[in-house]
């Protein structure tokens, strides 16, 4: 009899936290630092055509592709001059959106698939357009404020803003609850937080992420992934192969996928066929 088969992230784990901050400000580089310091990953979406104003503090061009170059963060497009695509033609938003892909990939020399929506705005026109110009997928400013798993990659809807009152309540459930635990509802848990850097210098609260930061890093069962990697693997894991009785599986894609599968944790090697136990 078939049994219910559920994503597990790599290496077996059953959660994933990830971030993504918006516009290429000064108080990016403090958080990357905490980032670092606490080893958790992050996804910083960049504009390529304003720079160095007062507001927010937004970094030089020069200090920007300094700052991110060495980085193992994410670089994600967040529009050339930051401007509501719902607000251009079709054509004027896809130069708007082209442009600063384009400027990206060649200043940082890395493959930039990942969009967040300036303004977070967005219509059918804007998510028909990204994936022709090589984005898989797009970040909205909708929170859900529960862990479930993004449906629509054009419309990913994070968690939690950091300055969301329920950050801690969601902090102590994501690392003190087991989707294995739980005889119904066994699929993983991802916590997407999202923000601007430049939001704890206007409100003078840093403690806000360092004791967030504090308390979700180092644990055995979080995988702590950039935007673009937790993409792609739910993808191929979305990709598997499996047959009429559902006890075997073929995975094509370049990722090792992890899966469980009547309590069993199973690993399904890239390019192989497995057989379930």
């Amino acid at each position: 009899m078939p049994s219910e088969i559920f994503l597990r992230f790599f290496e077996g784990k059953e959660k994933a936290l990830t971030f993504s901050y918006d516009d290429g400000v000064e108080a990016d580089i403090r958080l990357m630092d905490l980032f670092n310091k606490y080893g958790l990953k992050a996804t910083f979406n960049l504009n390529s055509g304003f720079f160095d104003t007062s507001v927010h503090a937004r970094l030089s061009e020069e200090k920007m592709v300094s700052a991110f170059a060495q980085t193992n963060h994410e670089i994600a497009a967040h529009g050339h001059r930051h401007m509501s695509l719902t607000q251009l033609s079709t054509v004027c938003g896809i130069d708007e959106v082209f442009t600063n892909k384009k400027y990206l990939e060649q200043h940082f020399g890395k493959f930039v698939e990942g969009f967040a929506y300036p303004y977070g705005k967005f219509n059918k026109q804007v998510k028909a357009y990204l994936p022709l110009l090589g984005f898989q997928y797009a970040r909205t400013a909708v929170k859900t404020h529960s862990f479930n798993l993004p449906e629509d990659f054009m419309e990913i809807n994070p968690t939690s803003h950091h300055n969301d009152g329920d950050l801690t309540e969601l902090a102590n459930l994501f690392v003190n609850t087991y989707p294995h635990q739980n005889t119904k509802k066994r699929n993983p848990y991802l916590f997407f937080v999202f923000g601007h850097s430049y939001e704890f210098d206007d409100n003078d609260n840093w403690h806000i992420m360092e004791n967030f930061a504090r308390k979700v890093s180092c644990k055995q069962d979080v995988w702590y992934a950039t935007n673009i990697e937790i993409v792609r693997y739910i993808k191929a894991f979305n990709g598997l192969t499996f047959s009429t009785d559902g006890m075997t599986v073929y995975n094509p894609s370049c990722l090792d996928v992890w899966l469980e599968h009547c309590g069993n944790l199973q690993c399904v090697p890239s390019g192989q066929t497995v057989k379930l136990r």
